[in-house]
């Protein structure tokens, strides 16, 4: 018998039209075989399941179930497409564990913590992981602009803590922009954390459970038309994303290595992106997607092609991995 799918995709943040791209992308991969697939829209006003009419039914909050011409649909597994709160940061994982039902993305805790950058940094540093110098601000603590400089230099990066798809970020050259840099990224996040700039070849990692075994998939290297990997490099191809990344095999192996220490160290499952930067011939953490985009122009996917992973079993490998566990 088929199973019902529930395919999650919006979410509260800026990042809720990448995806809906991401989740449609889904939508319209899985082997329909296999599996009955439903649009789930989620945002802060309403749960819908949307349908190919563009009707919206509302789900049923209690059970996530939902009403359709009188007959109640019910969910066998969630994918995830949620970039952002509330499917990145733990929020989803969290009601589905109470819920008892299965979804693709890692944990909650997990979810959580990688959301965070400060966070995640911190937990990860004890364990060899190499990161940017950096400086953290929350709402309303005063902003000693010599203090941010004597700690990370400039030019530096000011981020939104917890945010993705480049929103609230911006390069600083001169301490007199720092503040302007601040207040962009507050209107993103109550935490910000100003990071010392890296130059170097810039790589981004997926890793994934994939036939119940940790795959690290082939390395991407990140080049920016723009000053940095901002929005427009990544959604409006500014950029180019080179996979196989074109680095030597000892920068390679290092990140690899990197990658899926961080994957299994934080006891991650489902789908990851880790985004780092090579110093000094080493790879430095950036940051570590839970939830990374799924849309033709993204990352993920390029490096399952290249790995000769189809995304009709990448899709369907996650949701037959969150049935069984």
């Amino acid at each position: 018998m088929k199973k019902n799918i529930a395919i999650i995709m919006g979410g509260y943040s800026n990042e809720y039209k990448i995806s809906l791209l991401s989740g449609n992308v889904v939508y319209n991969t899985l082997d329909t075989d296999k599996y009955n697939a439903y649009r789930i829209h989620i945002f802060e006003d309403k749960w819908v399941f949307v349908n190919d009419m563009d009707e919206e039914f509302p789900i049923d909050k209690n059970d996530f179930s939902v009403l359709v011409n009188e007959t109640k649909i019910q969910f066998d597994c969630v994918f995830n497409a949620i970039h952002g709160s509330p499917g990145e940061d733990g929020y989803m994982q969290g009601y589905f564990e109470l819920l008892n039902m299965p979804q693709t993305s890692c944990s909650m805790y997990q979810a959580a913590l990688t959301f965070n950058k400060r966070d995640l940094l911190a937990t990860l540093k004890p364990y060899g992981i190499k990161t940017a110098e950096s400086y953290y601000l929350n709402f309303g603590d005063i902003i000693n602009e010599d203090a941010i400089v004597a700690k990370v230099g400039l030019p530096c990066f000011v981020k939104a803590n917890k945010a993705g798809s480049s929103f609230g970020i911006s390069k600083v050259y001169k301490k007199e922009d720092l503040q302007a840099a601040i207040e962009n990224s507050f209107k993103e996040d109550n935490e910000i954390i100003i990071e010392q700039f890296l130059d170097g070849v810039e790589v981004s990692v997926g890793v994934i459970s994939y036939k119940s075994e940790t795959v690290v998939l082939p390395i991407t290297e990140i080049v920016s038309e723009n000053d940095f990997f901002d929005y427009e490099a990544k959604y409006l191809g500014k950029s180019q994303e080179i996979t196989p990344a074109r680095i030597s095999e000892d920068y390679a192996n290092k990140v690899r290595t990197e990658a899926k220490k961080i994957y299994e160290t934080l006891k991650m499952k489902g789908f990851s992106r880790s985004e780092f930067i090579f110093k000094n011939d080493e790879p430095y953490l950036l940051e570590v997607n839970t939830v990374p985009g799924l849309t033709k122009e993204s990352i993920l996917p390029q490096q399952a092609t290249e790995a000769g992973i189809s995304l009709k079993d990448l899709f369907g490998n996650a949701i037959e991995e969150a049935l069984t566990k």
